[in-house]
C-alpha cells in the first residue's frame, strides 16, 4: 500500500482527526490518528495488517513465532498481524500499572516475539511491553506498528517497521502554540496522560 492509500483508509473511517489532543505520553498534538476507528472494520484491519506484514524484512517474518501486543490499543492490530503471519497472537495488559501476560497466556524462554502496536509516539508503551516479554525469557526480535508518529526518533531497542510514518508536531502542555492553546484539549486514547 502507498502512503496515500493508507491515509485514505484512515480518512474513510473518520480516523484522521484535527483539534487539540492529549496523547498517551502526555504530549499535545493538533492531529490524531484514531486507530480504533480504522480497525473497527475487519476487512480494513486485515488489509492494513497484511500490508504491514509484507513490509517486515523477510528475516524478521521468518524468525517470529508469536505476536504480542500491548492492550488495549494494540490488541486488534496484533491479532490481525498474527493472522497475516499465521502465528499465535496474545497481549500484555496493565492490571496494576505494569504490563504482564494474563488470561493463561505464556511464553517459553527463547520464544521469538514480534511486538505489534497501533501507534508509536515516544515508544514508552512499547518499551514497557517489550520488558514484560523479556521478563518471561522470550526474545523480542522486532516491533511493528501501523503508525510511527515519533518522526523516526523512537528508540525501542529492537528493529522497528511502521506501515506509515506521520510527522505531526507534539508539544509539552506548558509550551503550546497559541492556536492550539485556544482549543479545548481532548484525550481520545486509552491510557491516562503521563
Amino acid at each position: 500500500m502507498t502512503d496515500d492509500e493508507i491515509l485514505a483508509e484512515f480518512r474513510a473511517a473518520d480516523a484522521l482527526l484535527d483539534g487539540h489532543f492529549i496523547l498517551s505520553s502526555g504530549l499535545r498534538s493538533p492531529r490524531y490518528l484514531q486507530c480504533a476507528r480504522v480497525l473497527m472494520d475487519p476487512a480494513r484491519a486485515e488489509r492494513l495488517a497484511r500490508a504491514l506484514a509484507a513490509k517486515l524484512p523477510a528475516e524478521v517474518r521468518d524468525r517470529v513465532q508469536v505476536v504480542v501486543s500491548p492492550a488495549i490499543g494494540g490488541v486488534i492490530i496484533g491479532h490481525e498481524m498474527g493472522r497475516a503471519l499465521a502465528r499465535p497472537a496474545m497481549f500484555v495488559e496493565r492490571p496494576q500499572g505494569e504490563f504482564r501476560l494474563r488470561r493463561g497466556f505464556s511464553l517459553e524462554p527463547g520464544t521469538k516475539v514480534l511486538m505489534v502496536e497501533d501507534v508509536v509516539t515516544t515508544g514508552l508503551s512499547s518499551r514497557e511491553a517489550i520488558e514484560a516479554v523479556r521478563a518471561t525469557g522470550a526474545e523480542v526480535v522486532a516491533e511493528a506498528a501501523l503508525v510511527d508518529r515519533s518522526a523516526g526518533k523512537a528508540d525501542l531497542g529492537v528493529p522497528f517497521t511502521a506501515l506509515i510514518r506521520i510527522d505531526v508536531p507534539t508539544y509539552d502542555a506548558a509550551d503550546l502554540p497559541p492556536e492550539l492553546a485556544a482549543i479545548p484539549a481532548v484525550k481520545p486514547g486509552s491510557r491516562a496522560a503521563a
